[in-house]
């Protein structure tokens, strides 16, 4: 490529980052590191009455949380409203734009007729070619583009192939309000420009926009970008993602869902692009395989199972001590503790027996709660009927065991369980959930062996003994 490569995300501060909007920004990103250029934020505030502070936040909070950040300082748009109305009166000096005196009831009234008439509803140029003079005084007016009408517009899309237009389908859109404001069309193209945007990356849902927007870099004289419209993502059902598929904001898969942020960038990665049959794509070889040549032109299916399974690889490959201090705060929630130094310690020690068949840092932290709950415990309804006279006399024997050894290890634990089973004559599972339930209160755990291990001789002791009370009560 002659030049080097620039990328933008451009979100509108309206919400939280939409899961899609995280998608937009990832592919921009990769192919600005594919080729070794620059990836760009933009905030497209100028709706004042909907953009919020707050929003900006979130926004910058998500695209932080999945290693997203721009490699300059984000441009607000709202800031640039002098320099788009600068260009605006440029292409009106130049004679690719003109001052619209139409009011609101003259244009009410057009669209009403075109509505009668079964027309394409669209302003009909009424002033684009009036004198000067015609101008009712003091009157107030919008500038317009003066939208070319003959031929076609044809844009190369990196993604879509080639689309053409026919130039008598665009009207003359305003570029200045009446109050002097940029429209949001005037204010897009003038920040692409002045930013150095080589790809303009975004969904199909701008392809439209793109014609449009065109006739006002042509008349500027400017470079035009290489588009890539990018297909949206769809429900698990095929229709467009909304709420009703679940959460939205990826604030949401962070906290509520408990995902990691690389399964959450691999998931998106692998929504309408593709390498072969891989699936799992850590973000280094992203960047070496990423190019916008390889999205699809279809809308892609969101699937949370799928999104699950990936983070549940990507759990198993995290280390101990990361996931540790990611699932201290959801257990001290849950529980509404504090969790020490020395706690935490445990925590990570733990990982290795909560990890291997978890989804979500949720699942983790509902597995790891029988280290950090005290005596006397809270048993579920399973864990209380499992827990039965025969079940204590059983429990009674198993600490009687336990006491005997010395050297606290999973091994010794393992041979004293197996040889209380062996001497009962029954198989190791009829010994391990009673056990389990006097241990943790619950019938689901990370393996028996490693249930004793880590809440140690001393705590493992004293919730049997505990459970052997409850039992008897």
């Amino acid at each position: 490529m002659n030049k080097p490569v620039v990328t933008r995300f451009a979100p509108s501060p309206t919400g939280f980052l939409h899961i899609g909007g995280a998608r937009t920004a990832l592919f921009n990103w990769l192919f600005a590191r594919h080729h070794g250029g620059k990836f760009l934020l933009r905030i497209e505030d100028t709706d004042r009455a909907r953009s919020t502070e707050e929003a900006v936040a979130a926004i910058f909070d998500g695209l932080d949380w999945l290693g997203l950040g721009g490699d300059e300082p984000a441009v607000f748009q709202f800031e640039r409203t002098p320099r788009h109305a600068e260009v605006a009166n440029q292409l009106l000096e130049a004679g690719h734009a003109y001052r619209c005196y139409a009011t609101p009831e003259e244009l009410a009234e057009l669209r009403e007729q075109q509505r009668a008439a079964k027309q394409p509803m669209r302003y009909d140029g009424r002033w684009r070619d009036r004198a000067p003079e015609d101008a009712p005084e003091g009157a107030p007016f919008v500038i317009r583009i003066k939208a070319p009408r003959e031929g076609e517009t044809v844009i190369e899309d990196a993604v879509q192939g080639r689309v053409v237009v026919q130039n008598a389908e665009l009207d003359d859109m305003i570029l200045l309000r009446s109050d002097g404001t940029p429209t949001y069309m005037l204010a897009v193209v003038v920040d692409d420009h002045d930013m150095g945007v080589t790809h303009v990356i975004r969904g199909d849902d701008h392809l439209n926009n793109a014609f449009r927007q065109l006739s006002i870099i042509k008349a500027m004289g400017w470079e035009e970008p290489i588009y890539a419209h990018i297909p949206l993502i769809h429900g698990s059902d095929g229709a467009k993602l909304s709420k009703r598929h679940g959460a939205l904001g990826v604030d949401a898969y962070r906290d509520e869902m408990g995902m990691l942020p690389e399964a959450v960038l691999n998931y998106l990665l692998r929504l309408g692009w593709g390498h072969g049959d891989e699936e799992i794509i850590p973000i280094a070889r992203a960047i070496d395989l990423f190019d916008v040549g390889g999205v699809g032109r279809s809308p892609s299916r969101f699937d949370i199972k799928k999104l699950e399974n990936l983070n549940g690889h990507y759990i198993r490959e995290a280390d101990d001590a990361r996931l540790a201090a990611l699932v201290a705060p959801r257990i001290e929630k849950r529980l509404e503790i504090a969790i020490s130094d020395t706690n935490l310690s445990l925590l990570t020690e733990a990982m290795a027996s909560l990890k291997p068949r978890a989804k979500n840092l949720n699942e983790i932290a509902e597995g790891a709660e029988f280290l950090f709950k005290s005596c006397p415990l809270d048993f579920d309804e399973k864990a209380t009927a499992l827990l039965d006279d025969s079940a204590r006399a059983l429990l009674d024997k198993t600490a009687d065991a336990l006491q005997s050894v010395q050297s606290w290890t999973v091994e010794a634990i393992e041979d004293v369980i197996r040889r209380v089973a062996e001497d009962a004559d029954l198989g190791l599972g009829k010994v391990a959930q009673p056990l389990r339930a006097a241990l943790t209160g619950r019938t689901t755990s990370p393996g028996i062996f490693d249930v004793l291990f880590l809440l140690g001789k001393e705590g493992s002791l004293e919730r049997l003994a505990d459970a052997g009370h409850a039992a008897a009560g």
